[in-house]
């Protein structure tokens, strides 16, 4: 049990044998005191006040009194400020904690609950490859997925891959008119790479037929539905859904030199999936769905045969379900991939990672499972986020002006190499240990960068900024690991004896608020499940490990006042290193032993 848990559970029972009210602990406040104020927990009384009919400097001093008269071991003192009552934990607590978790390889993790809990993320077009935005949403994707693991929750990760549709015909189109039998291989191209140049060589005819149409006197809606390469596309569509043999025979070596590349990018960058669902298999789920939400009530069709749901009265608009042609709509097949991954997983939270201009279609989708009563949908949860952009703004891919994920993790092994080299910390290293080291910077550099940042925020990436080894970033945190775990190979070996279980020993300030942080990260960790929120554990180990350099600098470890104090040093660092360790291992950052 966390000490802020202590602290909620034995005010709540102060409360009850002072004054005979029954609260939850759940009730009661709790913060860290406020560095001005002398205390480690401040216990926030205004919520009582009234109810108790005390003036909050009476009730914070007989609620502290008797707080710390029936918790002798916990608390060694109290004050109460203007409704705030500080408690002064007991050195004891903090080196009990040391001790029973200095040597915990998965310290912070808890026991398994049994909950399974399913993360869709990355879901990318066949038509191009992965791009900046798609790296957010990966890193997002499989953290909240680590961290729910962590936090004791049977995860399913899944993607959806989007494998047909007029925007892939757009590539195959481009690439019948172009490619003169071209080949990735054939060119030595990544296969998304070599499909994407397609899709902007598609874009970049298109636009010159349309001109060329407007010149002739048509209007911009006239030459947009004209231009003979967009009927192409439409037509290759209809083809594609007919079943043509000569178009799903060109379909499929597409994709799959698509794969090929997509898969390349995933090793690179560490994402991985349990289960992955193609659109082509998916589209014509949900269909017997509208047809029992029809027999139900839910939905209504119009005269023109089209079927929808209203959604007015919950705030919403009319939606669409099913055309009048009888085809399905996105929303339809979301509806039947949601019941097919239920019934296959039985999972009691769905978490899709989709960026934020998808709101309102997770709203309508959430709300349409309600309605038909499946089981999944309440577990519905669209972990929103928002778009990455550059310092020159914003990426448009049908124009070719996306930063490509590749190039960009290239970029930043490049940048990680060049600002270790300026270090010259790294002389010792092998080719092959170098190679790995900038690797490590790099892509832990991106990941941060990324993941430091609330999901539902815009951001804007700056690779520069964000392999600073002083700042808000990655590589601080993986040199503060590195550091540590350089400090324990050169102390440990002649204390590995000695190191037990202090009782005596009294923490300095420093000591002790380094203390504090460590015993915060299962709670952070469960923070950041519950909100799906991945920036809780970047921030916390940002502030953990400039905690621990400041204590550093003004404490020795090797050269401790007393072997106590050295071998409460050790364990202070060997959590730190340890929590460092796990908290990057969530975000998917590796930490270097040495750097």
């Amino acid at each position: 049990m966390s000490v802020v848990q202590k602290i909620k559970e034995v005010t709540a029972t102060a409360i009850h044998q002072l004054y005979g009210i029954e609260l939850q602990p759940a009730d009661v406040l709790v913060n860290a005191t406020k560095p001005e104020f002398e205390g480690d927990y401040t216990v926030v009384l205004f919520a009582f006040i009234k109810q108790l009919k005390k003036s909050p400097d009476a009730l914070g001093a007989e609620l502290g009194g008797h707080i710390v008269a029936t918790n002798p071991d916990l608390f060694t003192g109290f004050n109460v400020i203007k409704g705030f009552l500080n408690l002064s934990v007991a050195d004891a607590f903090w080196l009990t904690f040391l001790h029973e978790n200095y040597r915990d390889d998965s310290f912070g993790n808890a026991p398994a609950n049994h909950e399974k809990v399913m993360v869709e993320y990355s879901s990318p077009n066949t038509n191009k490859p992965l791009h900046l935005g798609h790296l957010r949403n990966n890193f997002l994707g499989r953290s909240i997925a680590e961290i729910l693991k962590a936090t004791g929750n049977d995860v399913v990760k899944t993607c959806i891959v989007n494998d047909r549709g007029i925007h892939i015909c757009k590539s195959m189109i481009a690439w019948q008119m172009f490619g003169n039998g071209e080949t990735p291989e054939s060119t030595h191209t990544k296969g998304d790479h070599f499909v994407g140049d397609y899709y902007v060589k598609f874009n970049n005819e298109y636009k010159r037929q349309t001109e060329e149409l407007k010149a002739a006197g048509r209007s911009q809606e006239e030459a947009e539905k004209e231009a003979p390469v967009m009927k192409a596309t439409q037509q290759m569509l209809l083809d594609w859904e007919a079943g043509k043999p000569e178009v799903m025979d060109l379909w499929r070596r597409m994709n799959s030199w698509v794969y090929e590349g997509f898969d390349a990018t995933y090793e690179r960058i560490g994402s991985d999936f349990d289960k992955i669902y193609y659109e082509s298999d998916t589209y014509l789920l949900g269909k017997d769905l509208v047809e029992s939400g029809l027999a139900k009530g839910v939905f209504y069709q119009k005269p023109d045969g089209s079927v929808w749901i209203d959604l007015t009265a919950d705030g919403l608009d009319e939606k669409l379900v099913r055309r009048k042609d009888g085809t399905s709509v996105y929303i339809t097949q979301d509806i039947g991939l949601a019941e097919q991954k239920q019934k296959e997983f039985n999972a009691s939270q769905s978490i899709y990672v989709v960026g934020d201009e998808q709101n309102y279609h997770f709203k309508v989708l959430k709300l349409i499972c309600q309605k038909l009563g499946l089981p999944s949908a309440d577990g519905i949860y669209h972990l929103s986020y928002g778009m990455v952009e550059l310092p020159t703004g914003k990426m448009k891919s049908r124009e070719g002006t996306v930063v490509d994920a590749d190039d960009l993790v290239a970029e930043m092994v490049n940048i990680a190499k060049q600002k270790t080299e300026e270090l010259g910390k790294v002389k010792d290293f092998t080719e092959e240990e170098l190679k790995e080291l900038y690797d490590t910077i790099g892509l832990g550099a991106l990941k941060f960068f990324l993941l430091r940042v609330d999901p539902k925020k815009k951001m804007v990436f700056n690779p520069e900024e964000s392999i600073d080894f002083h700042g808000f970033t990655g590589p601080f945190i993986q040199y503060t690991h590195a550091r540590i775990k350089s400090i324990l190979r050169k102390t440990r070996e002649n204390t590995d004896h000695l190191i037990g279980h202090l009782q005596t020993e009294s923490l300095l300030p420093l000591e002790k608020e380094l203390a504090i942080h460590l015993e915060m990260y299962p709670s952070v960790l469960k923070d950041a499940a519950t909100e799906h929120d991945p920036s809780k554990v970047a921030i916390y180990v940002f502030n953990l490990s400039k905690i621990f350099n400041s204590f550093y600098t003004e404490h020795s470890i090797a050269n401790a006042e007393s072997e106590e104090k050295k071998i409460l040093r050790l364990q202070l660092a060997q959590l730190t290193a340890q929590a460092i360790k796990n908290g990057m291992g969530v975000l998917g950052i590796r930490v270097p032993e040495r750097m």
